[in-house]
């Protein structure tokens, strides 16, 4: 029964002892991590947060992050700011052009008070002389040196018109400058939606300001016409007057403002001095004379909104006018004739105005307005808007 007793009171202790030793291991080895836990305990959030997380609900996406004010906010880009650059420059290529305008209209006004000065002493005199008058009235000789005044003031409002018309000119490559810098905008990178709404609004502004240009050089191409040639009719006239009032007679309009003064000689036949009986004899070399069937001199295909055609075009006219020197020439406007009626009346409003430009530029060559006819048509083989040039 001791004995027994020892024993397990031994056992006790050794197991004490073992006990003691495992625990004081543990606590050594507490620091370390250890390679697998078993256990029935849940898993942390720290660790179900992480090993748990896919698949996981996509965040709920609303319309107004696409379609509304979210997705819309303001934003500065290359594209916005170049944009604007763009706006300034064409504010001041519009406050420009009205500037021009405001010229012409006071140069246009200027023009008809003169004309109407010259006229009335131009009509004094006519009046004098036709009701009868002395050889070298003074009174009309006063009023020739008038009307001569009012001639040359009239000549220098020419030389002002011109001018203007160069000033145009410069406003106008300037208007198409923008419109090609407009346009190439549309490929830059970096652009928002707002960006192309505001470029094509911008774009439409500038096409409407050349419209407005374009008016400005036909108006003062046409007086600038218009105002030489009856300026050179007019000079005529004085110099007839001016001889009528030394006579004290009415001659009328001078002679070089006759219709037959301006028909050239026929040189096909001639007739030697010997002839008796009218009959043609040798024939002299002709004066080469225009073809009488229309032939092509130009064609100038308007692919983009500025194409240089004034050089080829001079070149082309004056080797026809040194060829026929009675040569006349036909402008016609051709336009595509695919679309719809909109498209077409689009299209025929850009042929003519193309031929409107080529027209001008013929005149400001020197090239006289009464030998040139024009015309426009729709061709089904076109796909640009052309001008063509023909010789007869």
């Amino acid at each position: 029964m001791n004995l027994n007793i020892f024993i397990g009171i031994g056992v006790l202790a050794l197991s004490g002892g073992i006990l003691n030793m495992s625990e004081a291991y543990a606590q050594q080895n507490a620091v370390k991590s250890p390679t697998l836990i078993i256990t029935n305990q849940s898993v942390p959030s720290s660790i179900k947060d992480v090993a748990y997380s896919y698949p996981h609900k996509a965040p709920e996406v609303k319309k107004e992050q696409i379609a509304g004010t979210d997705y819309f906010q303001p934003t500065e880009t290359v594209v916005g700011k170049k944009i604007e650059d763009l706006r300034k420059e064409l504010h001041s290529l519009q406050a420009d052009a009205g500037v021009l305008s405001e010229k012409l209209a006071s140069l246009e006004q200027v023009g008809r008070e003169q004309a109407a000065a010259y006229y009335a002493d131009v009509g004094t005199i006519s009046t004098q002389l036709q009701s009868g008058t002395t050889p070298g009235n003074p009174r009309l000789v006063q009023r020739m040196a008038q009307a001569q005044n009012g001639l040359e003031a009239l000549a220098a409002n020419v030389a002002d018109l011109n001018e203007l018309a160069v000033e145009i000119s410069n406003v106008a490559s300037m208007s198409a400058y923008l419109l090609e810098s407009a346009r190439a905008t549309y490929g830059l990178t970096g652009a928002v939606e707002e960006d192309h709404a505001r470029l094509a609004l911008l774009e439409d502004s500038i096409n409407n300001t050349i419209v407005v240009i374009e008016r400005l050089q036909n108006n003062v191409s046409d007086n600038i016409t218009r105002t030489s040639a009856y300026l050179a009719s007019e000079r005529s006239n004085l110099r007839a007057m001016s001889l009528a009032i030394a006579n004290g007679d009415l001659y009328g309009k001078s002679l070089s403002n006759r219709p037959f003064s301006s028909v050239k000689p026929s040189t096909s036949y001639v007739r030697s001095s010997d002839d008796d009986n009218n009959t043609p004899l040798d024939l002299k070399e002709p004066v080469r004379k225009a073809p009488e069937e229309p032939k092509q001199l130009v064609k100038i295909d308007f692919y983009k909104p500025n194409v240089h055609f004034e050089q080829p075009v001079y070149m082309a006219v004056s080797k026809a006018l040194e060829r026929y020197p009675d040569a006349r020439f036909d402008l016609v406007a051709v336009q595509p004739a695919i679309g719809n009626a909109a498209q077409l009346a689009i299209e025929g409003t850009r042929a003519r105005r193309n031929a409107e430009k080529v027209l001008r530029s013929l005149t400001q060559m020197g090239l006289p307005l009464d030998r040139i006819d024009l015309s426009y048509i729709q061709k089904d083989d076109v796909k640009n808007n052309e001008v063509h040039l023909f010789v007869r």
